[in-house]
Formats: C-alpha cells, structure tokens, sequence
C-alpha cells in the first residue's frame, strides 16, 4: 500500500492527505475497477483497440465463459501470434484475465467484467447524441437499482445547461442557418429529454432519497422545462426569418435556398463556379501627391458634366404571393380566433382544438402553447391577436382516446377565462 501511494502523494503539498479529497476518495476506492481500465487503455490507439477486442470477445460467451489456452489459440488464430501473446499476457499480469491451474482454464475477473461492462455502454451510444444518450442511461440505471449517483446527475444537469446555451447562441446569431441547425439538435435530442423526464421524476417521488440527489433533480427539470420553451422559440424565430427572405423574381428561389445549394458544394465546384467571373486590373502601390492633385482639380473644375440627367426607375413587379400552405394556416388561424373570441366560460380542450383533418387540429394545439406569450403578442398578425385573449391552457398528465377519424388521442385540458384561473 505504500508503495502505491506514495508516488500519488507526491502531486500535492507537503502534509496534505490525498485521501481527504471526495473526489478522489471514490477513486481510491475503485482502484481495481481504474486499475483494470488503465491496463486496457494504456499505449497506443491500435494496441488498445486490439486488447479491447480480445476481451470483448472472450467475455461474450456466455454458455461457457472459461477458455483453454488451446481454445484462445485456435479462436484468435486471425491475430499475429507474437501480438496475441502479448495480449493475453498483459491481461494474466494485470489481473484482469485469471488462470485456474487445477482445471487449466483462463476466466475474466471481476474487474474485467466491469470494465466490459462500462465499455459496451459506451459503444451503445457511440452513434447519434451520445453525450446525453449516455448519461440519461447511467442515471436511468442507478434509478432502477434504488442508488442514483449524484455525480451522474451533475453531469446530466450540466449537459442540458450547455445544451441550452447552445441553443440561445443560436437563437442571438439570428442566422437561419444556425437557427435550423440548433432545432434539429434539438429534435435529435427530444427522445433523451423525455426519457430524463421519467427518471427524474421518478427520483423526486421517492421520498427516502438524498437531499442533495434531490436537489439536483429539481434542477434537471428545470433545465428540461427550459428546452422544452425552446421549441416553440425556434419555430417563431424561423417564421420571422422566413419572412425576410429574398425572392428571387418570378423563378421561385428564395435567397435561403441558394445559400443553401452554395453551402452544399465543394471548394473546387465554388471556385469552378467563380472562374472566368471576375475580372482583374493592375493597381499601383502607391500614388503621387501632385498627380492626386491634378486629378482632383481636374474633377471639381475643369471636367465638362451635363446640366440635366434623364433617368427612368425600373419597371414595377408584383410582390410574390404567399404559398398555398401559408394562406391555408392563415385561414385555420382566422377560424380559431373566431371560435375562442366567444368563449367565456371553462370549454374542454377537445372541442376547441379537434378539426376536420389531423393537420390543422396539431396546428390548433401548437397555436393555443402560444397564449399568453409576450414576444408573439408584439407581432401584427393573427396570432398576436389570438396569443392576446384572456385565456389560459390547463393540461392535465392524461391521454384520453378520441373518436375521431384522424385523430386517436388528445391530451386532457381546458380554455379558462383568466377572471376564473386561480394563481
């Protein structure tokens, strides 16, 4: 022990005890667990990778989990013989695989069946949005086995917050380009935060957890409710963008999908588009004072410059007409306007928001969200008159079934007058 420690101790001051450290504390206590990882991670990216295979492999059979050497030669025989020896020879001296010399066969300790285990989490959400896919899941297990680890919660809480920023760095660029990238970010993350949702949840109803655990789940939802504001942000952001763009003449391209047609092309195709475009001259490095001079007097005084200019402004164009879509959401919002202008009496979600097709009954709800939101009442359209009426949307955490032809479920709510919303 002293041995092992001593060179630890020699990274921090003198009389200090490393041990006094939480954050190393912990560490101390699973040396074996680190040790173990520190074997297979050490060197090179190739050896690693190598290690990692043969371990993985000889891990994976279940039915008969103990190999023979006879075995281990045969079933690596695709390995270069030097290197496969020195692989299992670095897992035997580090403990990691165990030789039984009364029945002549190799098994995984425990440490290693930890560290495999650890590992084929980390490869599960190797693709996609692992950051937040990974750390959900550690949360979600301790959850499940009754001991949540705050450090995990630390590390979910401080992903949804960068998460977060990232998403309002966008928002403050105001560049369509880093809005949408920013909401299908967001989008590829929504199975995560929903999942997060459940566990927290879960941990905040257990009464008998850590004060701490609960605290930071408090801040988690928090966060999460942050996130979920934000989709309705981008969809409005974007809109008012979208209203800004460029057309094109009568050819039907916005200035948004050259961009986006120009961000899609290589170096070289952009500099084949540029060739033969633009014209050089030579220019001189610097100029006389008296030829600057000449010039100027030459401009000013002496250059002939006719008395009267006859000009012509450009032809009118018509301004190019809203699309079909467009016009058909005007419409369906004009509708909603008018059925809850009259209400003034508690009126179930379902008979507000059901229409005729699945489409404009999802646009319904996604315009009632918007009640009582301060940036789209400063709008002058429609839905700023409709996000200005009195009315507040309570939902409930119900799902009922609808009988409907379009539509099977409805979230359970109601339209309240704000006279009758209790605060």
């Amino acid at each position: 022990m002293q041995s092992t420690e001593s060179p630890l101790a020699e990274f921090f001051q003198p009389g200090f005890n490393p041990a006094d450290l939480a954050p190393l504390a912990s560490l101390l206590r699973a040396r074996e667990s680190v040790g173990a990882l520190i074997t297979l991670f050490r060197g090179g990216e190739d050896e690693v990778m190598v290690r990692l295979l043969m371990l993985r492999v000889i891990g994976s059979r279940a039915d008969a989990p103990r190999w023979s050497p006879q075995e281990l030669e045969t079933h690596f025989s695709y390995i270069n013989p030097v290197k496969r020896d020195t692989v299992l020879k670095r897992l035997r001296e580090n403990g990691l695989l165990v030789w039984d010399s009364d029945e002549g066969l190799y098994s995984l300790s425990e440490s290693a069946r930890i560290a495999l285990a650890a590992i084929a989490t980390l490869t599960q959400f190797a693709d996609g949005d692992a950051e937040l896919g990974y750390l959900t899941a550690q949360v979600a297990a301790g959850q499940a086995v009754g001991n949540v680890s705050p450090e995990s919660l630390q590390h979910l809480h401080a992903r949804l917050n960068e998460l977060h920023a990232d998403f309002e760095e966008a928002l403050e660029s105001q560049s369509e380009f880093q809005i949408r990238k920013a909401r299908a970010k967001l989008q590829s993350v929504w199975n995560w935060v929903e999942k997060g949702t459940e566990v927290v949840r879960s941990v905040l109803e257990d009464e008998s957890g850590e004060r701490h655990v609960q605290q930071v789940a408090q801040a988690i939802a928090l966060a999460q409710g942050r996130m979920l504001r934000m989709t309705s942000v981008f969809q409005r952001r974007l809109a008012e963008l979208g209203a800004q763009r460029v057309h094109l003449g009568q050819s039907g391209l916005t200035s948004t999908n050259v961009a986006d047609w120009l961000r899609d092309r290589s170096q070289e195709e952009l500099a084949g588009l540029g060739r033969d475009l633009l014209t050089f001259h030579p220019e001189p490095g610097f100029a006389v004072s008296d030829i600057l001079l000449d010039v100027t007097e030459f401009e000013l005084l002496e250059r002939e410059r006719e008395q009267i200019v006859e000009g012509e402004l450009p032809a009118s164009e018509f301004s190019p007409s809203v699309t079909a879509l467009e016009a058909e959401r005007l419409v369906h919002a004009e509708e909603l306007f008018e059925l809850l202008q009259g209400i003034n009496l508690e009126t179930s979600l379902a008979s507000a928001v059901l229409a005729d097709t699945y489409p404009e009954t999802a646009y319904r709800l996604s315009l009632l969200s918007l009640l009582g939101d301060q940036e789209a009442a400063l709008e002058q359209s429609v839905v700023a008159d409709l996000v200005k009426l009195p009315l507040a949307l309570v939902t409930e955490d119900v799902v009922d079934e609808i009988d409907h032809p379009d539509v099977a479920t409805l979230t359970r709510g109601s339209l309240r007058p704000l006279d009758g919303v209790k605060s």
